[in-house]
């Protein structure tokens, strides 16, 4: 798995892979629904911050979302959570 830095992606191919991430998630927010605006806005502040990073797996030619401390487990271990 490779940790793909957020500023060497587009911000359409970030858009795109956070919204394929929280579509494949079904994320849920609660009572209260949220839009996906909304969502995909909160977790590009999540990426911008470092608390979740990109990643590719070409093993599978798939990028993923990973909280930083799936990130580093996933590399410790060689095996995601």
């Amino acid at each position: 798995m490779i940790q793909i830095p957020p500023e060497r992606l587009s911000p359409e191919v970030l858009e795109a892979v956070i919204v394929e991430f929280i579509s494949r998630e079904g994320t849920d927010y609660g009572v209260s629904e949220v839009s996906l605006e909304t969502k995909v806005e909160q977790v590009k502040r999540q990426v911008q911050r470092g608390e979740v990073v990109v990643t590719f797996d070409p093993e599978t030619e798939s990028c993923n979302l990973l909280t930083r401390r799936e990130f580093l487990n996933a590399q410790s271990s060689g095996y995601p959570d």
